[in-house]
């Protein structure tokens, strides 16, 4: 499915969008991290924001049940240039 970024001034970023369906609006940041994306979607001080991680890769670590800050994820929206549909990691569970 298609997914659309919007900025204030109007400027529209195209891509592939996954997970929850429907609009979202929030504050756009970024973080220079190169893995932790579980602890990105999942840490309180992300909620509500549109998280945009610059490192190109995501998801080849996947996830666990014990690197998450809180109960669920808390960003209103996730940006890369690419998610691994494969992870590999001793410790991944999903």
């Amino acid at each position: 499915m298609q997914g659309k970024l919007v900025l204030a001034d109007g400027t529209i970023y195209l891509g592939r969008a996954f997970g929850a369906v429907g609009e979202k609006v929030g504050e756009v940041v970024f973080t220079t991290n190169i893995c932790g994306y579980q602890e990105v979607l999942t840490d309180p001080s992300h909620r509500g924001q549109i998280v945009v991680m610059t490192y190109p890769l995501i998801g080849n670590c996947g996830i666990n049940n014990f690197s998450n800050q809180s109960s669920e994820p808390q960003v209103a929206g996730f940006v890369a240039r690419e998610f691994c549909e494969l992870p590999f990691h001793w410790q991944s569970e999903g």
